[in-house]
């Protein structure tokens, strides 16, 4: 049957090419969604201890997403190799390769442990954050960060998984996790105190911790999946690295850390420009601060759809190059990329027009509230160019191309978002609103640098060759 030949170019190759798309991306989504409801709801819970509170644990976010976004770059570098093995049925290479992330994970964890941990009372400082709150948002930072290695075994598995197919472990462990987390922060947050339920008077426990239960609650919860995703590596049937050597492997981790530096380089000094991003925010005062951390919050669950369609866009270009199949590669590009705008148009839409309510969900202060709106109906209308640029980018990392979308990154974002940050809020005297603008043109120049780029990077072409 047609229908069963995707690399045909057929009415039914389509619907399969998309089926497979599909399959991939609803784990990675449903994950990526859970996380983002869960850090609505740490948002919300934490808010209502005030303004002061919010900041104090917004001011290191951008901190958190260096970290986090260093370590999924770092296991790139093996997405894409075990998904190119996969791809050309040699388990065996993607065994080895998944044996050498145990190594790779015990050398990263250790040492960014060690790192967060000793940086906890500098960061603070070094986010501009106002006095009156740096003493809280260290002690934050300190205990977020207490079981590293887990968090770090979590990330690069997880991705170990989501290379061989496997995108539905990660996103069973991740609701796990954020239930956990949910319920820990109820605990940890608020004081002891009694509801009411049909009249039944209840005593729920608390330990009042307020900001520093928020993070033990999460620190809790990271432990937590990193401890079950270890058990779903140990167990998986294809790639499990029990059997094989943890010894460093030099030509395994030649190819994949080829792959992955570069990767590694580019968002950990994009992170990087965010934290330097949010510092100029923070400059601006209270206000501005809070209503960044909300409007990131909130813009964060509508590009969901283009992550998730970034995990898929680099696990099915890795094993099509692997396959050697040259017809999958051209039919997955359109693919990707209309099913992206049409999902991201849908998000952008929702985002504009519910951008005040969701706002409203956490914050009071009537100044955050028409600030993060504001900011929020701007970056709505490129969200669709967005996810575009993200789902390029994924199929360029499933290739193994990551060196040139590294320059690309740090062009736009040190000449564009921070140069253009700079000159709007400390030369012109801008506000919020011109930091956003900023943002936005840096996204919609990367958009324009990964096109171009892909058209001409060969991918396609090399497959025609090696056939």
């Amino acid at each position: 049957m047609k229908n069963k030949r995707p690399e045909n170019d057929t009415p039914g190759s389509s619907r399969a090419l998309t089926g497979d798309v599909i399959s991939l991306a609803w784990p990675t989504m449903l994950e990526q969604f859970m996380q983002t409801a869960v850090q609505y709801i740490d948002t919300f819970m934490v808010g209502s201890l005030g303004t002061l509170a919010t900041a104090a644990v917004g001011c290191t976010t951008t901190v958190n997403w260096l970290l986090g976004s260093a370590i999924s770059a770092l296991a790139v570098g093996w997405l894409a190799y075990i998904s190119q093995a996969l791809g050309a049925d040699d388990r065996k290479r993607a065994k080895k390769a998944a044996a050498q992330s145990v190594f790779i994970t015990l050398i990263v964890g250790s040492v960014f442990t060690l790192l967060t941990l000793s940086l906890s009372g500098f960061i603070p400082v070094w986010m501009q954050a106002d006095d009156n709150i740096k003493e809280t948002a260290s002690r934050y930072f300190f205990i977020l960060y207490t079981p590293m290695l887990l968090r770090t075994a979590q990330i690069i598995f997880g991705t170990v998984l989501r290379a061989a197919g496997d995108t539905k472990t990660p996103m069973r462990v991740s609701v796990l996790v954020n239930i956990v987390n949910v319920s820990l922060n109820y605990l940890l947050i608020y004081p002891s105190r009694e509801i009411s339920v049909f009249s039944v008077k209840l005593t729920i426990p608390g330990a009042g911790m307020g900001v520093e239960g928020a993070a033990a609650a999460s620190a809790a919860a990271f432990a937590l999946g990193g401890i079950l995703t270890v058990a779903a590596f140990l167990r998986h049937p294809v790639i499990s690295p029990r059997g094989e050597s943890l010894r460093p492997d030099p030509a395994v981790l030649r190819i994949c850390l080829r792959i992955a530096l570069p990767n590694m380089a580019q968002r950990f000094m994009t992170s990087l420009g965010y934290v330097v991003f949010a510092s100029c925010i923070n400059a601006l005062g209270q206000t501005a601060t809070a209503a960044h951390t909300v409007a990131n919050t909130v813009e964060s669950a509508f590009y969901v759809p283009g992550y998730g369609m970034q995990t898929a866009a680099a696990t099915l270009t890795g094993n099509a190059i692997g396959a050697k199949d040259k017809n999958r590669i051209g039919a997955l590009s359109k693919t990707l990329v209309l099913l992206e705008i049409g999902m991201m148009t849908v998000s952008g839409a929702l985002l504009f027009a519910f951008a005040p309510s969701l706002v409203k969900l956490f914050s009071k202060d009537s100044e955050v509230i028409a600030l993060g709106s504001t900011v929020l109906r701007m970056v709505a209308l490129s969200e669709p160019f967005y996810g575009v640029s993200i789902v390029t980018e994924g199929m360029l990392q499933g290739a193994g191309k990551t060196s040139a979308p590294f320059v690309f990154n740090i062009l736009c974002m040190w000449g564009i978002r921070i140069g253009g940050t700079l000159i709007c809020t400390r030369v012109l005297g801008l506000g919020l609103e011109a930091a956003w603008a900023c943002m936005i043109a840096n996204n919609l120049a990367l958009l324009a640098c990964f096109r171009i780029y892909y058209r001409h990077s060969g991918i396609a072409q090399k497959q025609n060759k090696n056939k």
